[in-house]
């Protein structure tokens, strides 16, 4: 049952719009529960943007975490770097009102970082792409680089992530290149992340999906968004307005089931 805020936001703006994502099998995962703070960073100074916002790695060793810890809102996506659906998020769907939202520190962003499209569709670029975003983190610039690589996405079947292509977006982030940015996505020196990262994203998906829940997902204060709504990701005005309503009434939010 989805009550007043999905209701109220989604309903008649994402009426007809199918589910769509990088699918990785299964059936719906269940929803959960959290209960964020809408008063915190009510008043915090902006971030000037993308390279002013703080990045790290959660202690869970995969998560990686952007923005202010302290906002009110936490947004859980699941992606994949060769998944054309995620790159239709990123680029002209939800992500830049994400992305603002968390510049104005209103929301934090998580990322679990998925790799399975290479078995699927052979290849090895999403498991290099994951590794150079893991090794962009170290230098404070994920969430950069992480916009340059959906910006700039090889076509889905062409295994298009190579290293040398990752090399050459690097250079498009001021001050991202160097030698041991270079030899991390060379010498692949985050494979054990990308593997820890790809198990991640499997376990999210729970008994009904094994595999996954597919990408792009998005979890809000660790409600999963029902695959039914997931049209609502790809409409920037749609998504935006949701994240605003969850702010004010967080609860409502709490009350959504798959």
């Amino acid at each position: 049952m989805v009550r007043r805020v999905l209701a109220t936001a989604v309903a008649v703006a994402v009426a007809g719009v199918a589910a769509v994502g990088c699918d990785s099998g299964g059936q719906p995962a269940e929803s959960k529960g959290g209960r964020p703070d809408p008063t915190a960073t009510a008043t915090a100074v902006p971030y000037t943007g993308p390279a002013d916002m703080p990045e790290r790695l959660g202690n869970d060793g995969t998560t990686i975490m952007v923005g202010d810890e302290a906002a009110p809102l936490t947004v859980h996506l699941y992606e994949d770097p060769r998944c054309p659906v995620c790159e239709q998020f990123e680029t002209t769907g939800g992500a830049p009102e994400l992305r603002e939202a968390t510049i104005r520190r209103e929301v934090r962003t998580q990322y679990t970082l998925a790799s399975f499209l290479d078995a699927r569709l052979g290849g090895t670029g999403s498991r290099k792409a994951v590794n150079a975003l893991r090794a962009a983190l170290d230098k404070g610039k994920f969430a950069e680089y992480h916009d340059v690589l959906y910006a700039h996405q090889p076509a889905e079947s062409e295994d298009g992530f190579t290293d040398a292509y990752l090399l050459e977006l690097a250079g498009r982030v001021p001050g991202l290149r160097g030698p041991d940015f270079d030899s991390a996505v060379r010498t692949m020196k985050y494979r054990t992340f990308v593997t820890n990262s790809e198990d991640a994203y499997e376990r999210a998906g729970g008994p009904r999906e094994p595999e996954g829940p597919g990408t792009p997902t998005a979890e809000i204060n660790d409600v999963r968004v029902p695959v039914r709504y997931n049209g609502l990701l790809f409409d920037g005005t749609v998504f935006g307005g949701l994240l605003r309503k969850i702010r004010k009434d967080p609860e409502s939010w709490q009350a959504v089931s798959p």
